[in-house]
């Protein structure tokens, strides 16, 4: 999604507010229709010197298939928060995508600032994709600016970003075009690419959709072929951005498979998951379909959200992962289970095929009713170890459980009472994994919830307009144990409903409303902080429920 630090959001107003019932029929026309322009042509064939196009692969120099999994990050806003890249490398991705400006309606990231950003993804070991903001929804928004002109500021970066091919992507504009004739946007996309193309650069170009970004009336789909036929070089990427236009499997899976059936080239630039008063998108679709089809993903957005929903950390804090966040580093084809290093980081090597040495046994602690947290010593790799699967045993059968990027992880959901065992695994960046750990043997306490459990809560309205409202609870364990499962309960004063929720699973009756938390926020660390989402009908007053309780637990 693409906001402004503090300023209203762009784009989904005027998609779908306006457009978007009216467009139905194009929708079906243009997103979910087969098109013939997609048709099979051979790929570039210029001599690789960095991240390239091969066979309608993303591919690294030495021929090795890179899979993006990461994150968007507003740099442009927020050039002061220089520590994202390394907790966004923590969590597990593999690569970023950087707001930056051109001048036309935001500062501009001056050469110095680029190299700078290019440097530290370097030294975090991600592969860095750079884009402009300010032509987003051009033709529809009187601020945006063109492509030529983002063109023009790529060529001033020229120096810069000469001989960086093998870890920088140029993202010539995001989301270049408005819904006002969106036909309009392939002319100045093949234009741009062209004077890239002339001026030397050799870097992998992407490019974005119209629509906001969404395509949904299938421009780009229809004219994917003539921009890439015209880029000499071959070396050029589709982005379309995945948003609440996306809601259903049918759409995404559709407009995916489409591109790889014509062995074009396309990832996921951006999409969101929460859902809004425009729809709810289908993440766990688009996860899984690119998982499926090796494509990539880039999640919006790091944090700095002017509707902090979309936040992945809360205030730049890794250790405050939203329930979006939660979802896309630690869920099912999240981050870390699916992302792979670049193998230019380790010297290019690309047939790395020697599994990393066992991991030392793991040992339980903190155990409760319903978690348990392992620690294991580290396992040693000729390359690098880059995660560790850990699976639950139970006699020939084993069940992945959990993810780390570390030594250790806190496995939660399980059962009060119950004997479990566990075993580690080592990854390194080719794929390879270890020989099975030693196991290690834990019972469960009796008993249920956390009683006495200690809770601050947060709660804001989002947004509002006429007959409803977004809101956030944030819930944040204030004891020195892990807070799981947990339900919260509070009251809404003025007859409001829940419509729908992020997060968690409400059970409202009148104004009293219960939430049980999704698997991925049912444990609460100690310290750590859950956050819900949620959006609900009103009537002219909206006044805050007065306590909320965790457990049965008053919270402050």
């Amino acid at each position: 999604m693409r906001t402004t630090p503090r300023a209203s959001r762009q784009g989904f107003s005027a998609l779908l507010l306006t457009a978007l019932a009216a467009m139905t029929g194009l929708v079906v026309l243009g997103v979910l229709s087969p098109v013939a322009a997609l048709a099979q042509s051979p790929p570039g064939t210029r001599a690789a010197t960095g991240l390239h196009i091969g066979g309608g692969r993303l591919l690294e120099a030495n021929g090795n298939d890179f899979v993006m999994r990461g994150v968007n990050h507003a740099h442009t806003w927020y050039p002061g928060e220089t520590q994202s890249l390394a907790d966004i490398k923590a969590l597990g991705a593999n690569s970023v995508r950087v707001v930056l400006s051109d001048g036309h309606r935001w500062s501009e990231n001056s050469p110095a600032d680029v190299a700078g950003v290019v440097a530290q993804c370097k030294a975090n070991r991600l592969i860095c994709v750079l884009e402009v903001h300010d032509t987003t929804g051009y033709g529809e928004d009187a601020a945006a600016g063109t492509l030529d002109h983002a063109a023009d500021y790529w060529i001033g970066l020229r120096d810069v970003l000469a001989g960086e091919e093998d870890y920088v992507i140029v993202n010539i504009g995001n989301e270049p075009w408005g819904n006002t004739d969106p036909a309009g946007w392939t002319e100045p996309t093949v234009a741009a690419v062209k004077k890239l193309r002339d001026a030397g650069f050799q870097h992998t170009i992407m490019v974005d959709a119209p629509n906001w970004g969404q395509d949904w009336q299938g421009v780009m789909r229809a004219n994917a072929r003539t921009v890439y036929d015209a880029d000499p070089t071959g070396n050029l990427i589709f982005s379309i951005h995945m948003y609440s236009v996306y809601d259903t499997a049918q759409e995404i899976t559709d407009y995916l498979q489409a591109y790889v059936d014509a062995g074009l080239p396309i990832l996921i630039g951006e999409f969101g998951g929460p859902a809004d008063q425009w729809g709810d998108p289908d993440e766990d679709t688009m996860m899984a379909t690119a998982e499926q089809l090796d494509l990539g993903y880039l999640a919006w957005s790091w944090s700095g959200n002017t509707d902090p929903v979309l936040d992945l950390a809360l205030d730049f804090d890794p250790s405050r992962l939203s329930s979006w966040g939660e979802r896309i580093f630690h869920g099912a084809d999240g981050i870390a289970r699916t992302s792979k290093e670049a193998t230019v980081f380790d010297g290019g090597a690309p047939d790395d095929t020697e599994a990393p040495g066992v991991p030392g046994a793991p040992a339980a602690s903190a155990v409760t009713d319903t978690s348990v947290t392992l620690g294991w010593a580290a396992a040693t790799d000729n390359t690098r170890v880059t995660g560790y699967d850990v699976v639950r045993v139970d006699g020939g059968t084993e069940t992945p459980v959990a993810t780390s990027t570390t030594e250790s992880v806190t496995v939660t959901d399980l059962t009060a009472g119950t004997a479990y065992t566990f075993a580690v695994y080592a990854r390194d960046a080719a794929g390879n994994r270890s020989a099975r750990s030693a196991t290690v043997d834990v019972t469960t306490r009796e008993g249920g919830g956390t009683p006495g459990a200690a809770c601050a809560v947060t709660y804001r309205v989002v947004g509002e307009w006429p007959g409803g409202f977004q809101g956030e609870i944030a819930v944040r364990n204030t004891g020195t144990a892990p807070l799981g499962p947990w339900t919260l309960d509070f009251t809404f004063p003025d007859g409001q409903t829940v419509t729908s929720m992020w997060g968690g699973t409400p059970t409202q009756t009148g104004g009293e409303v219960s939430v049980t938390p999704a698997p991925y926020t049912a444990t609460v660390p100690a310290g750590g902080t859950v956050t819900l989402g949620f959006t609900a009908g009103k009537g002219a007053a909206n006044t805050a429920p007065a306590v909320f309780s965790v457990n049965g637990n008053a919270c402050a």
